[in-house]
């Protein structure tokens, strides 16, 4: 991701406190990311940075909507988001596994928050993006539909298969009897 002065937050001339940051997330922040599952998107996230002697608190609150494509048709489609989150900033040296904790190091002076709010949209998104039903490509579940195997589509071969080979008169006699007890059931 490229970086963008507009996700800079310079933390050295900030006093100690709550301060409150805005960014309006639209479809360049999205352009810029190789491989992004979102392709565009209006997104509103309100930071409210608490600066502390050792620390910075950070609350995110994230609210929007981003085009995904629709799991189900590959056809593009909106998705509202929308979630609360903290990370925070730790002024120091050593590394720490917590993935809510973000180390800053002496050296820097500015926070680029840019990646946090990626993740944070990413974390946002749910688990499966379908249409509502009855909304998805057509065409495309017609194609999906020859191509995928479900318990039906394998149920409604074998009974073509079976009605085909009743039809031949050199079945083998252990067939036929099989053939008859299903008829049963």
């Amino acid at each position: 991701m490229k970086s963008n002065k507009d996700y800079i937050i310079p933390f050295v001339g900030l006093k100690l406190g709550v301060h409150r940051f805005e960014f309006d997330i639209t479809d360049t922040f999205f352009d810029d990311i190789e491989y992004s599952i979102v392709h565009k998107g209006n997104v509103k996230v309100e930071l409210l940075l608490d600066k502390k002697e050792t620390m910075m608190v950070g609350n995110y609150l994230i609210n929007g909507i981003v085009e995904m494509e629709c799991n189900r048709c590959t056809d593009p489609m909106n998705v509202e988001i929308n979630g609360e989150y903290k990370l925070v900033y730790k002024f120091g040296t050593e590394s720490s596994d917590d993935e809510s904790l973000i180390i800053i190091y002496p050296e820097e002076f500015e926070l680029n928050v840019s990646e946090n709010i990626l993740e944070l949209i990413m974390v946002s998104l749910p688990g499966r993006v379908i249409h509502p039903e009855g909304e998805c490509n057509e065409e495309m579940i017609e194609i999906l539909s020859k191509y995928i195997m479900t318990s039906k589509n394998q149920v409604d071969d074998n009974e073509v298969r079976l009605e085909e080979n009743e039809d031949d008169e050199d079945i083998d006699p252990r067939w036929s009897e099989l053939n008859k007890l299903k008829k049963r059931i």
